[in-house]
């Protein structure tokens, strides 16, 4: 089952969990989201006196996502661009001048997406490395599908709970999910009707033709 994660903020934590769970997912992420180069190594800091390092450092510095896609590809002038990386959000540890830095995560697609309006969007996803750019673009549009549907389920009322049980919350989300397939039903039944004048004219013979006996 693939999980489409809406863009509202950086939702690695939950891609995380659901990694452990064996769950493939797709998260939009900012721009300035940091990631690693996918072949980063940790090493220890050679030092010239002293203790010697008891931490692993990344032997490489971490990138913005905008900066990695446009450094290994040139300018983001496809519609798409995937790079494989490692993204910066493991565990926090200072390294060198920096703190709070955060150390190489888990494997992941870094994609780059150019709309025709010139904006540009971008998404982590933990899909299988061999996974085809193809696949990976309609991974990431799945989610428009799923933000117009919990769009449309907010104006049915699915964001007017105010209970404090679970089972009630379940209720009230099953009521709202019964009206909004309701009437999806009608809208399809409703096209199809429009369409139907139309498809019969088509299977018609033409004004003065004989029709088969």
């Amino acid at each position: 089952m693939y999980w489409p994660m809406p863009a509202t903020g950086c939702l690695l934590r939950s891609g995380q969990a659901l990694s452990a769970r064996g769950h493939p997912w797709a998260v939009g992420v900012s721009r300035h989201q940091k990631v690693y180069l996918f072949d980063v190594q940790l090493a220890f800091t050679v030092v010239g006196r002293g203790r010697p390092a008891s931490r692993h450092f990344p032997d490489v510095k971490f990138w913005a996502a905008y900066a990695m896609l446009e450094d290994a590809k040139g300018r983001l002038t496809a519609r798409f661009a995937a790079l494989r990386v490692r993204t910066a959000d493991g565990a926090p540890q200072r390294i060198g001048s920096a703190a709070a830095q955060h150390m190489p995560g888990e494997e992941a697609w870094l994609l780059g997406e150019h709309r025709s309006n010139g904006e540009r969007q971008f998404y982590l996803s933990n899909l299988p490395a061999d996974t085809s750019i193809k696949i990976l673009a309609g991974a990431i549009k799945v989610r428009w599908i799923c933000e117009q549907a919990h769009q449309q389920l907010k104006e049915l009322g699915l964001d007017h709970f105010e209970g404090r049980l679970w089972t009630r919350l379940q209720r009230h989300a099953l009521l709202t999910m019964m009206a909004y397939a309701f009437l999806q039903s009608r809208r399809v039944a409703q096209a199809g009707r429009k369409k139907t004048p139309r498809a019969a004219a088509a299977t018609q013979p033409a004004s003065g033709t004989p029709s088969d006996p």
